[in-house]
């Protein structure tokens, strides 16, 4: 599981005219889902997003956690996160799970995050063709990836 997170002062995602998921200050989550991904990506994406320091403490450090900060998370599915472009000018994106594996993957993600964060996390709208707007903050963006901890 791939997530590319970046620090919002906020952002929202909109389907069709209207707006599904936003927030204030925070986090903005791509989301992406291979078919290997379980329960440990899961819970191992959930707890390092919940606290990982990137937000400023007093001293303007990134010293600060969404836990410490009380901010927030929207997460949008991204299955684009899996291309590969090794051959060709055509991403191939055969490493990103279809959609009857990925979003029951991409639901309880979402669900252990809101566990881990001790709110709700609004999301987009898995498989739609949704426009994301966010004031990217710092700019700060963060790539993890389940299966390379490092």
């Amino acid at each position: 599981m791939r997530v590319l997170v970046q620090r919002v002062s906020q952002a929202a995602v909109r389907v069709e005219g209207r707006t599904v998921g936003e927030i204030g200050a925070g986090a903005l989550l791509l989301v992406g889902v291979e078919e290997a991904d379980g329960s440990d990506d899961i819970v191992w994406l959930a707890r390092k997003i919940s606290q990982l320091r990137i937000f400023n403490d007093e001293a303007g450090v990134m010293n600060r956690s969404l836990l410490d900060c009380g901010g927030d998370a929207l997460a949008v599915s991204q299955f684009t996160l899996h291309a590969s472009v090794k051959k060709g000018n055509r991403p191939s994106y055969s490493r990103a799970a279809r959609g009857d594996i990925s979003q029951p993957l991409f639901d309880r993600f979402i669900a252990e995050l809101a566990v881990a964060l001790g709110k709700p996390v609004p999301t987009g709208v898995f498989g739609a063709d949704m426009q994301v707007s966010l004031i990217n903050d710092g700019p700060v963006t963060i790539w993890l990836d389940s299966r390379n901890p490092e």
